[in-house]
């Protein structure tokens, strides 16, 4: 599926093409919370790197996450660089070097409609914010830190691979 997406001011625009469109996870982490997860939590999709195409990159800024690790540990820097617009503020998509075929886009910037999914699955619920709500439906699954399953498994799991 092609992906179109933009941020709120109009000075970038991209493109990539999605086998797996679904916005179906929820990430609760601090991280995703207070760079882009109004609600309390940011969906990620998956897509081609290969394929993305940006008009306005001059306006593209990036920032890696420092992550704190036990207590008294010095933070260390994320090699996960998250893609925003320098004028707006808005999140565009995140991509990180341990996985250049893929780039995720977040799904707050797509214009394209998108298709629903049938489950989501939240994740990261261990660091989620108290004031955080879960609506968790009946079908979706709930996970402290990260699931075994990937975005494509999940994808093929449910005959959705492709799809969209």
């Amino acid at each position: 599926m092609l992906l179109e997406g933009s941020c709120h001011c109009g000075a970038v625009r991209f493109r990539l093409r999605s086998a797996h469109p679904y916005p179906y996870q929820r990430c609760y982490c601090s991280i995703c919370r207070k760079t882009q997860g109004g609600g309390g939590y940011a969906v990620n999709l998956g897509g081609e790197a290969a394929s993305l195409r940006v008009r306005g990159r001059r306006h593209v800024r990036v920032y890696h996450a420092k992550l704190r690790g036990a207590e008294g540990a010095r933070a260390r820097r994320s090699p996960a660089g998250r893609h925003f617009c320098g004028e707006c503020g808005s999140a565009l998509w995140l991509w990180d070097p341990r996985w250049p075929e893929l780039v995720h886009p977040f799904a707050s910037a797509i214009d394209t409609p998108l298709p629903a999914p049938p489950e989501r699955t939240h994740i990261l619920l261990g660091s989620k914010a108290p004031w955080v709500e879960v609506a968790a439906g009946p079908r979706d699954r709930c996970y402290r830190g990260y699931p075994r399953e990937s975005i494509a498994e999940w994808h093929e799991r449910l005959g959705l691979a492709d799809a969209g």
